[in-house]
């Protein structure tokens, strides 16, 4: 599980006939009347005969296309790349276009070792946006192949051209991009670990490992003492797995904190369905069913290593669902943390029985909000697509969340909680069920976590939000701007955009 070296960055704004590289990349957009070259730094006439030759080259600008060309004289560069953009808005290029610009072009320059980049910026924010895709673009998986034949390296180093190379917020900028980055592409890794591999006791363990160096308190709970202190979600989810669950405590704590905050994750390492078996092709991908653990546990460690004024907590709840003669059965009865019981009516919705406990035990420490991240239900990908996550919860969290998702870059979209849903979760032997209303499944099972929350110092229910991340996580299509194939890390820049903006609004 261990990580490729990251790209160095380096930011100049010398001629780039002095910067040996192997590659410049040049912003082009899809303008109205074709592609139009956006603020390159090469001479007017290279510029007027490149303008000349974009049709014949099949250049439109349309984001993610990567065209290359010999170097120019002119530049220190072997080759020229022209990297879409796509369409401008208002006649500039958002930070997110940036993004993607440079994640699509380092995705597809993997080979080479350095690339210079000389996009349109006018801001700090946007050089650290072309920063993050390009080290997001380069990430690669440390693949069990037997054989590294086929495979090119990624770019390990990235220069970028910019007249704003001195501005003294710049290197904050890099830096932020960089840590963010690290944490995003953490947790691909491990969503991209086969179950063999990626178990409770082996995710506990990778957690202590990358939580080394930063001050973020690991403990690990193991089966003995969930089931001594009441942890009935998530022993009875693992009960049928010989690999027993782990749930994993992380406490980041600052002298300075503005805010406490909770995260919570779902982190079923294998999701067969249990005794509600799943189809063999609905189970081919649920290595995935982790990756809201994933995500909460780096995003912890981002925060803790950039610094911020804030108490964070999270709580990785972490089990394999099997089959065996052991697993729960439809029509247990499973006590939550706590004492509230849930009658199973289906085991394939396990991961609202862990996360049950997750919540309690996040509320059982007051802290002013809790945020869940899970890949709870298909639904949401009825609902909502493979790119886009539902938020549903208190309205002043989700729509704070949906702002930092928007800001960081990611797709979430706010759904309701209908009160009509609760009476569907109702059971004639427990307190509830674990499946109601079939129909918006996705806010029915938001419906059951809002249940576990609890009260705050104030006596009113904790601020919550829930994100179902069940389509964007995990993607299993072609590779898009700085988004890989399998694992994407989604939620992970929301999550430190989210904690960014609690902070920035306490000043």
């Amino acid at each position: 599980m261990s990580a490729k070296e990251p790209i160095s960055f380096h930011v100049v704004s010398s001629d780039l006939s002095k910067v040996s590289a192997d590659a410049l990349v040049i912003a082009v957009s899809k303008g109205a009347d074709g592609p139009v070259i956006l603020d390159a730094p090469i001479s007017p006439a290279a510029l007027t005969s490149l303008k000349a030759s974009l049709s014949s080259l099949g250049v439109t600008g349309t984001a993610d296309q990567v065209v290359r060309l010999p170097g120019l004289p002119d530049t220190g560069a072997k080759i020229l790349v022209l990297a879409g953009i796509g369409k401008l808005r208002d006649g500039a290029a958002t930070d997110e276009a940036l993004r993607r610009t440079a994640g699509a072009a380092i995705r597809q320059l993997a080979g080479l070792k350095h690339v210079v980049f000389a996009l349109p910026t006018t801001s700090v924010a946007q050089l650290g946006a072309i920063a993050e895709g390009a080290a997001l673009g380069g990430y690669q998986y440390a693949s069990l192949h037997s054989s590294t034949e086929g495979r090119q390296a990624p770019v390990s180093k990235v220069t970028i051209h910019s007249t704003l190379a001195k501005d003294p917020a710049l290197a904050a900028a890099v830096e932020r991009a960089a840590i963010v980055a690290k944490a995003v592409n953490a947790t691909r890794t491990l969503v991209n670990e086969p179950p063999s591999r990626l178990y409770p006791a082996t995710f506990a363990e990778a957690a202590k490992d990358l939580a080394k160096g930063l001050p973020v308190k690991v403990t690990v709970l193991d089966e003995k003492r969930m089931l001594k202190e009441g942890w009935g979600g998530i022993m009875g989810v693992g009960q049928g797995s010989s690999r027993p669950p782990r749930m994993v405590k992380l406490e980041y704590k600052s002298d300075r904190a503005v805010a406490s905050l909770a995260f919570v994750g779902k982190g079923i390492t294998f999701d067969s369905g249990g005794i509600s078996i799943k189809p063999g092709a609905g189970m081919v991908t649920m290595k995935c069913d982790m990756a809201g653990a994933g995500a909460v546990l780096n995003a912890v460690l981002a925060v803790a290593a950039l610094g911020l004024p804030v108490n964070v907590t999270g709580w990785l709840c972490i089990a394999e669902n099997m089959p065996s003669g052991t697993a729960i059965r439809p029509s247990d009865v499973l006590t939550i943390l706590g004492g509230k019981t849930v009658e199973v009516l289906n085991t394939d919705a396990e991961g609202r029985l862990v996360m049950a406990d997750g919540l309690v035990a996040a509320s059982q420490e007051l802290p002013d909000v809790i945020i869940d991240v899970a890949t709870l239900t298909g639904a949401q990908m009825m609902a909502l697509g493979n790119r886009t996550a539902g938020v549903m919860g208190d309205e002043g969290v989700s729509a704070a969340l949906k702002a930092a998702a928007d800001r960081a870059g990611e797709l979430i979209w706010p759904m309701p909680l209908p009160e009509e849903l609760r009476p569907s979760l109702d059971s004639p032997v427990a307190d509830m069920a674990n499946i109601g209303e079939r129909m918006g499944g996705m806010m029915t099972a938001a419906v059951f976590l809002q249940e576990f929350i609890g009260k705050g110092k104030d006596g009113e229910t904790i601020p919550w939000a829930h994100l179902d991340i069940a389509g964007p996580a995990f993607n299993e299509g072609a590779a898009y701007g700085y988004t890989p194939k399998q694992g994407t890390g989604m939620s992970v820049r929301t999550l430190i955009a989210y904690v960014e903006d609690v902070v920035a609004r306490s000043a």
